[in-house]
């Protein structure tokens, strides 16, 4: 069967060979496409090994519109026909954003595995649960084989060792029987150190701007048309060819543009057009710590058109309420912690144009609450980034107990956001999540391991304290451990966390988009808390005092405990470290 070859390599100025199964043949310039190269060769759509030379070098390079690297980023191609795979999810309609709940794991520790397969065999959890998105973490091909998926340099490809393309579609396929959305997240804002053939072909980065790892993404430069394209086509395979349902996109802060149209926007319309072929809703969630509301406005308001933004805001004023940790970027939180949360609670954001001790300048921009439905952020107690960027790995469940995680959880799945959990949130894991790294080339592992104790010894870790990333027992030590859930106190709170999912599906107060109808009263000294939804109240005690707690209505009953509790009139006693979701009159 012969198959059509195209690459895009306007730095070759001589030729480019493409070398299928061993031989090699020229390829021809497009005369309509300047910089493109073509090819037509008998090949095996789903079998065939390719890669492309450039002039004369003879270094065999894979190709950068890969769908499979078999043998890793350094191997050759290979061609994946992915109208081969035999999808049984013929009923799914898709998973809107708007209502949902989210569930992010790693697929390398999910598991004692670490595979797509593994990974599938624990969808049922996930099911009863009652979350409904499953967000995976990167699972582009990196050097080595295990790593947290953000250095991937191989954008329309699926890293090996969790399964390969057929196996992320296998998880993909069985997460839709289950009624599962997926949610797969992508990066787009640099590539590895290691492994990243972009700039041999052409100007994939430039050095007009520079991010935190050099040269950005050109997306404005000389060129910028063709790598654009690169990275909107990549996000529609995904959500085409694998079926999955929504995309985060990575530190969209980092992505540099100055053109009038802005990369973002245009990535938007591109899923949106996708989703209106396909009748399935499809979104775009962004992780951008910049607290600019442009980015969910829709685009024929004049913003972006990203249906969604992660919300660090609340996770900080969470961690500082629920820890009493006040040091780094938990300054800006620590004073008055109810207070912050209160605010975030209600208008989105606790830095919306306000001081930030932390950045030594103001921050952020007002959300209108009446124009912004509450589900364009998601709300948080726990991510990857949160507990893996800690010296330690250290989950909240290191420092909290159980009474305050249940209250923690309670805020965030009763709270005007989309919710979103780590995996093992839901039972108070007690297995750090911490920073691990598989590189192969030993200079970069050095620099890593020793970058790493260098930036925490800045806040007082000694270089043993800090975990080698390179070590294989880093790696392992972060895997979950299953057998928990079964075993006091994680079952106690794993069903809290089921009740609460539930009570968030059965009653639509709690998936009201309107923020502007969100309160909130609080006794800073007093250590308590209510979060108002139309008739129900959520009543936080964080104090080691039992509390009686206003509730602005006459209490009918409490559908949700966790602790003692009892009320009365208009108000709700609660135990120390408890927390009551009640239904008033």
């Amino acid at each position: 069967m012969s198959h059509r070859f195209e690459l895009w390599a306007p730095a070759a100025e001589r030729g480019v060979t493409l070398v299928l199964d061993g031989d090699g043949s020229p390829m021809r310039r497009d005369p309509d496409r300047p910089g493109w190269w073509l090819a037509e060769a008998p090949a095996d759509p789903g079998r065939s090994r390719y890669g492309y030379r450039l002039d004369d070098d003879p270094l065999l390079l894979p190709d950068p519109r890969s769908a499979r690297q078999p043998d890793g980023p350094d191997g050759p191609s290979q061609l994946v026909d992915h109208s081969a795979f035999r999808w049984s999810d013929t009923r799914w309609q898709g998973r809107a954003l708007p209502g949902s709940s989210i569930y992010e794991l790693h697929v390398g520790t999910f598991t004692p595995e670490g595979t797509f397969d593994a990974a599938a065999a624990r969808l049922d959890h996930l099911a009863e649960l009652g979350v409904d998105l499953v967000e995976l973490m990167p699972v582009c091909p990196f050097p080595g084989d295990h790593g947290w998926g953000y250095d991937g340099v191989s954008l329309w490809a699926v890293h090996e060792p969790y399964g390969g393309p057929e196996g992320l579609k296998r998880f993909v396929d069985a997460a839709h029987r289950r009624g599962l959305g997926v949610v797969l997240d992508v990066v787009h804002n640099h590539l590895g150190p290691s492994g990243n053939y972009l700039p041999r072909f052409g100007p994939y980065f430039t050095e007009r701007h520079h991010t935190p790892w050099g040269a950005a993404v050109n997306l404005d430069a000389p060129g910028s048309d063709e790598v654009r394209a690169y990275l909107v086509e990549s996000a529609l395979s995904w959500l085409r060819d694998y079926r999955v349902d929504g995309l985060r996109l990575d530190a969209v802060h980092a992505l540099v543009d100055t053109r009038a149209l802005h990369f973002l926007e245009q990535l938007s319309a591109a899923v949106d057009g996708l989703a209106a072929a396909t009748g399935r809703p499809l979104f775009l969630i962004a992780e951008s710590d910049l607290n600019d509301p442009r980015l969910i406005t829709p685009r024929e308001a004049g913003g972006l058109g990203l249906t969604a933004q992660w919300s660090d805001d609340l996770h900080h004023t969470l961690h500082a309420v629920l820890t009493g940790e006040g040091q780094g970027y938990y300054a800006d939180f620590a004073a008055r912690p109810l207070a912050g949360l209160a605010r975030t609670l209600t208008r989105g954001w606790f830095h919306d144009g306000t001081w930030s001790s932390f950045r030594g300048r103001t921050h952020g921009r007002p959300l209108d609450p009446h124009r912004t439905p509450a589900h364009r952020l998601l709300g948080y107690l726990q991510t990857h980034d949160q507990i893996g960027n800690r010296a330690l790995g250290d989950r909240i469940s290191a420092a909290a107990d159980p009474g305050l995680l249940a209250a923690g959880a309670a805020l965030v799945l009763t709270g005007p956001f989309t919710p979103m959990l780590f995996m093992g949130e839901e039972w108070g894991a007690r297995t750090p999540w911490q920073y691990f790294t598989d590189h192969q080339d030993p200079s970069l592992a050095e620099a890593v391991r020793t970058g790493r104790r260098r930036e925490f010894a800045a806040h007082g870790h000694s270089p043993e304290q800090v975990p080698d990333p390179q070590a294989a027992t880093t790696f392992l030590g972060s895997k979950l451990d299953w057998t928990e859930p079964d075993r006091k106190p994680h079952a106690e709170l794993l069903g809290w966390y089921r009740t609460l999912l539930a009570l968030r599906r059965a009653h639509p107060e709690f998936t009201d988009p309107d923020l502007s109808a969100v309160r909130v009263e609080y006794d800073e000294d007093a250590r308590w808390l209510v979060l108002h939804r139309g008739r129900f109240r959520t009543a936080v005690n964080l104090s080691d005092r039992e509390r009686t707690v206003p509730l602005g209505a006459a209490f009918a009953d409490a559908p949700a405990g966790y602790g003692s509790y009892r009320g009365s009139g208009d108000a709700v006693t609660l135990a120390a470290r408890s927390v009551a979701v009640v239904r008033t009159d």
